[in-house]
């Protein structure tokens, strides 16, 4: 009878667009408290390790991508003005900005033109197919952006979703190192190269670990590394003859 009951409330609860919202935000949640436990390291980066339960979650429930999406999609709709409302603390330093431009057009440009091409060189020279390739290209800007320029080129988008994510994660691991290494202390440069080599996973790890600077700069670089790669990546694309 037990077992019946438990049923039916799940037959009503999978029924309500709702529970997967709850559940996108109660796996967050447990992932934050789990990175914290674990003292912040980027290996258990709260977006990893909310992808890790949500799939547990659907294999346990049977629940299909669809279904699932159907029902979280609003956070998905939240991407655009969440991406957007960076803009916000990068107005409180557009002087320093109006001051940085040539550098940060420079350094935008050599920093995708790397991304890609080493990208591109890299998985073309280990024999990988085309789509693969082209799902690869992009995986340096963070992932509304490199998704629709995945689909455009050719690519698997939903490969490229995977691709982001693991460089956001190597760039927060690797990133603070080389600042270590090379000794850089400043915080415009630390925030501008966390975002345009970790987009979205560096600009969170800058907001959160170093400061409103950092953030700001990180969330512009990766504005620009998006909008130089929709331009810089299809020429590339034709000239590696893909």
């Amino acid at each position: 009878m037990n077992d019946l009951r438990l049923e039916q409330i799940w037959v009503y609860l999978s029924a309500s667009p709702l529970l997967h919202l709850f559940a996108t935000l109660l796996a967050f949640i447990v992932a934050t408290v789990i990175n914290r436990w674990a003292g912040g390291t980027p290996l258990l980066h709260p977006v990893i390790v909310t992808i890790a339960l949500l799939i547990g979650f659907l294999l346990l429930t049977g629940t299909d991508y669809p279904t699932y999406f159907q029902g979280a999609q609003f956070l998905h709709f939240l991407l655009g003005p969440a991406t957007v409302a960076l803009a916000i603390p990068l107005y409180d330093h557009r002087e320093r900005v109006r001051r940085m431009l040539w550098p940060i057009l420079i350094g935008t440009i050599s920093g995708v033109a790397t991304a890609v091409v080493s990208a591109l060189g890299i998985a073309m020279a280990l024999g990988a197919n085309t789509e693969t390739v082209l799902s690869l290209a992009p995986k340096s800007v963070t992932s509304p952006i490199a998704m629709g320029i995945a689909e455009k080129l050719g690519g698997i988008p939903s490969l490229t979703a995977g691709l982001v994510l693991i460089t956001g994660v190597v760039g927060c691991i690797v990133g603070p190192w080389i600042f270590r290494m090379t000794r850089i202390t400043d915080p415009t440069v630390q925030g501008y190269s966390m975002g345009l080599a970790a987009h979205g996973f560096g600009t969170a790890y800058c907001f959160a670990s170093i400061g409103a600077v950092a953030g700001a700069f990180s969330g512009l670089a990766m504005g620009i590394s998006g909008l130089i790669t929709a331009f810089l990546l299809p020429p590339l694309v034709h000239l590696f003859g893909l």
